[in-house]
């Protein structure tokens, strides 16, 4: 990304990281004063409501809490409410009035996203160990991250002191509407890595991708500037460069999957070529399929379609897709449409500290190597 002088930002890595890892601990403890470790029959009451007949603490330690939390537990960025904090901070958000707990919505909500999406995928590996399925079973694994879902927004509730009725109606349309989204972009996603679709379009792969990834950041984003009182145009200008982050953020997924070093594998915690052995159409393959030889471009379909594919069949694959240039142009297609929604969002924002962390935070995302 570039400034106003056209003079490239220098991405401070370890302050975003360090800053990163400093409001892990309090994303953490706002989950855990909403999720407790243990069950107990007030927590219980607390959620669900007095019972008719009597609750089973011991089923919802098994098949909600140790699962969830065995999940989280692994780690995870949580830029996304990191996101939601810069944004309501650079467009002016009185800290006194700030209802952080409203953090934990997006965080959760895309821990249960990726709970359900490893069973649609059939992973086998996520941050470094077998994924939620594989331990809990698929009924525990898909009711967990159902739930996850749902289940933050009890932190609204918690918060109508810090909010305005019209605030609170905001939020719950805005949470609607973006998780309708989501299943649309999850959806198309699976009907292309079922290699369904012979042709796709570059335009509808980043919608997918503004839908799948962008918009639980646009969600952040939209909730943080409602929270700091902004107009509706800010709503939406900032919810643009949130959603444009999003699907930066996963083209550089995608190009860390097939682009990582033998020694950085296993701090991406995921199994390496793993959109090649799932068959997903991806902007370098999009790319390549427009601009490889039909020698080329038949056996990159023949790989990704079989059922499974061997080390040396990804390893031919990844070839083909690095013999055209595709991940450079995704490196690059990534930086343009952050650059581009930047430009249209920064002049609402203001110029104080979380702006420029901002900034930064930005291009590490779209810059990272794990």
């Amino acid at each position: 990304m570039k400034n106003n002088n056209q003079t490239p930002i220098k991405i401070k890595e370890g302050k975003i990281i360090e800053f990163l890892e400093s409001k892990k601990h309090e994303i953490n403890y706002l989950i855990e004063t909403y999720l407790p470790r243990k069950v107990s029959e007030e927590w219980m009451e607390f959620i669900f409501g007095k019972p008719r007949y009597r609750y089973s603490l011991e089923s919802t330690q098994n098949t909600l809490i140790n699962p969830i939390w065995d999940f989280l537990d692994r780690g995870g960025k949580r830029w996304r409410p990191v996101l939601f904090l810069l944004i309501y901070e650079a467009l002016g958000g009185k800290k006194e009035k700030f209802p952080k707990d409203l953090l934990i919505i997006p965080e959760l909500v895309h821990n249960g996203t990726i709970m359900v999406d490893d069973i649609e995928d059939e992973g086998e590996l996520r941050r470094g160990k077998p994924t939620l399925h594989k331990l809990f079973g698929e009924d525990v694994a898909i009711n967990a991250g159902n739930f996850i879902y749902f289940f933050p927004l009890l932190a609204i509730q918690k918060n109508r002191d810090k909010l305005s009725e019209k605030q609170i109606n905001k939020i719950y349309d805005i949470y609607v509407q973006e998780m309708v989204n989501l299943s649309l972009g999850q959806g198309t996603d699976i009907y292309w890595h079922k290699g369904k679709a012979k042709e796709i379009d570059e335009s509808e792969y980043l919608q997918m991708c503004a839908y799948k990834t962008g918009c639980l950041a646009r969600m952040s984003a939209k909730i943080a500037a409602i929270c700091a009182s902004a107009n509706n145009e800010t709503i939406s200008k900032v919810g643009k460069i949130a959603e444009a982050l999003g699907v930066a953020f996963q083209i550089q997924d995608d190009i860390l999957d097939i682009d990582l070093k033998d020694e950085a594998r296993n701090n991406f915690g995921k199994s390496f070529g793993n959109d090649i052995k799932e068959g997903k159409r991806t902007l370098m393959v999009i790319y390549t399929s427009q601009k490889a030889n039909e020698k080329d471009k038949e056996r990159l379909a023949e790989i990704l379609d079989k059922e499974e594919n061997n080390e040396k069949e990804i390893v031919e694959a990844i070839k083909i897709l690095e013999k055209y240039g595709s991940l450079d142009y995704a490196r690059k297609k990534a930086r343009e449409i952050v650059e581009a929604s930047w430009k249209e969002a920064e002049p609402l924002l203001m110029e104080n500290g979380s702006k420029e962390l901002l900034k930064e935070f930005v291009n590490y995302l779209i810059e990272r190597q794990v």
